[in-house]
Order: C-alpha cells, then sequence, then structure tokens
C-alpha cells in the first residue's frame, strides 16, 4: 500500500473549489494532471479520466463515484479486473478555513503491483502538486 498525501490553501471558499472540481468537462483548461475528464460527479457513476503523471504518457482511468458531498469531498475508486492487484481511492476533502479552504488531496494505492509502480507514483505525487497549483490559480483568478 502507498499513500500520496498532499495539502493546499485556496483563498476561495469550499463552493468555489468544489464547483471546479466537478466541472469535470472543463478540466482540459486548467487540469495539468487529469487532462481530461467526462462524467458526472454522482455516487456510483462512472467517471472518464485520462491521467498523466508528468514524464509518462498518460493513460485513461473509469473510476466510479463513491463520495461526492457538495463543498466538502469528492472521491472516487478505480481498479483493475483483476481483485487484488491494484486499486485507488482519490479523493479531495475540502475543509472551510480562515480566508478559503483547505484542500486535502490524497490517493491510496493498493494491490500487488504497487511496489513495482515506484516511479510512476513518484511521478503521480509530482502531478498532484501540479493540480493542487493550478486548482488555486484558476478558483483565486478565473471568473467563469
Amino acid at each position: 500500500m502507498r499513500t500520496i498525501d498532499t495539502s493546499i490553501t485556496i483563498s476561495s471558499p469550499p463552493e468555489r473549489v468544489w464547483e471546479i472540481l466537478t466541472d469535470l468537462p472543463r478540466y482540459q483548461e486548467w487540469n495539468p494532471f487529469v487532462r481530461r475528464a467526462a462524467g458526472r460527479p454522482a455516487v456510483g457513476e462512472a467517471l472518464t479520466l485520462f491521467i498523466q503523471p508528468p514524464g509518462e504518457k498518460g493513460m485513461t482511468h473509469h473510476p466510479t463515484v463513491t463520495v461526492a458531498e457538495p463543498a466538502r469531498q469528492f472521491q472516487w475508486l478505480g481498479k483493475v479486473a483483476v481483485p487484488g492487484l491494484f486499486g485507488a481511492r482519490h479523493e479531495f476533502v475540502l475543509e472551510a478555513a480562515a480566508g478559503g479552504t483547505l484542500v486535502r488531496h490524497r490517493e491510496t494505492f493498493t494491490g500487488l503491483l504497487v511496489p513495482f509502480l515506484k516511479r510512476t507514483l513518484d511521478r503521480t505525487e509530482l502531478g498532484f502538486d501540479q493540480l493542487n497549483r493550478a486548482l488555486k490559480e484558476r478558483a483565486e483568478t478565473i471568473v467563469d
């Protein structure tokens, strides 16, 4: 198992951050890590995400939304067809903070393949940091 756990404080309310995180078709405008996204941010819905960590080719994933609490938490679970081989629980937790929002962005990877994916997961962590900074910039400066 490996967990990537990052956070960033954004000078914008949780509702604005939520709006950006759940506007999946617009990811291609601002998100350097999840380059394209489609689907509905509702529990039980399947998403289509093209994820590209820095220095990697990227690949399309089809996770299922497991939590969608407006302005609080957005989470999805991805796994491969063979149980126990690889799974990933990705989440954004939004907490009201002085003057804005604390965003906890994390993912827990499980399964037999995790030890063999060190390089990709290290680059994934860099991708999280890029996504966090881009989310901050969009929430603080872009008016839709």
